[in-house]
């Protein structure tokens, strides 16, 4: 299923790359000095961006875990990023062997990455399929190939949001792709905000945007619309760390990681 996608086969080493810029922040070595630019000029405006960029992938372990826990044993992944383990699946076929598991990015240095992502278990199944998040024809084309929509699928959209203005509606693209989805399906979200400090992200967002990528910071309000007409799992939107923290852990402070997290299930 692994698809190179038209348009989508070199990597362009010009401009930066979120995902990229992400794996910058979280110590990896999969970036160009282009993306290492753009991230220390965030870095220097709020340094405590790898911080936020850790609390993010714990959430999406605890969120992920937390489903396979109750049962669900699919999952479509959008977003993915380079990989850094562990990895959705890696999560996910601990306790449920034969789950599936879908990626889906837009960076074709992630698709050099498949292989590793592929490493699923004998039981279980793992694909990647090259394709923006707004190519929602194609993402559902791709993963109904592997996936079976009239059973729950964990829809995962982690980090990536924020990459999507209202210009483009956002919200219109989660309801395409939950859509087809069976009840009982989940959304799993996470997004930066900067209701905490509204001067720095605006200048962050500015950063992005003279690189050529689109941001957009939302209030744990905005996020919350995303979950309408679902039944949202406790404790709902909530800073990041602190969703269903593990036990012991201790809170960072919002300043430090302004990102809201959530999941939802489809009635």
């Amino acid at each position: 299923m692994t698809d190179t996608g038209d348009g989508f086969g070199a990597i362009d080493t010009s401009k930066p790359h979120p995902a990229r810029m992400y794996d910058y922040y979280l110590g990896g070595k999969d970036s160009y000095p282009v993306d290492w630019e753009a991230a220390e000029k965030v870095i220097s405006l709020f340094p405590s961006v790898k911080t936020m960029a850790r609390v993010n992938r714990a959430f999406m372990r605890r969120a992920s875990q937390l489903l396979a826990e109750r049962g669900v044993r699919q999952f479509l992944d959008i977003g993915t990023g380079i990989p850094t383990e562990p990895n959705l699946h890696q999560v996910v076929q601990k306790p449920i062997p034969d789950a599936r598991v879908v990626y889906v990015d837009n960076d074709p240095i992630v698709l050099r990455h498949a292989e590793a992502l592929l490493r699923g278990t004998a039981e279980g199944r793992t694909e990647y399929l090259q394709a923006d998040v707004r190519e929602v024809e194609k993402i559902l084309e791709g993963a109904q190939q592997i996936l079976d929509f009239r059973k729950p699928v964990a829809l995962s959209l982690i980090a990536l949001l924020h990459f999507i203005t209202d210009e483009h509606d956002p919200r219109d693209v989660v309801r395409r792709l939950m859509e087809p989805m069976a009840p009982g399906s989940c959304l799993v979200l996470s997004h930066v905000t900067g209701e905490f400090d509204p001067r720095t992200w605006e200048r962050v967002v500015q950063i992005y945007e003279e690189n050529g990528i689109p941001a957009q910071a939302r209030s744990g309000e905005e996020l919350a619309t995303f979950f309408e007409g679902m039944e949202l799992v406790d404790p709902g939107v909530q800073l990041a760390d602190r969703w269903r923290p593990e036990p012991g852990a201790e809170p960072v402070e919002a300043l430090l990681a302004p990102i809201y997290g959530g999941v939802a299930r489809k009635i």
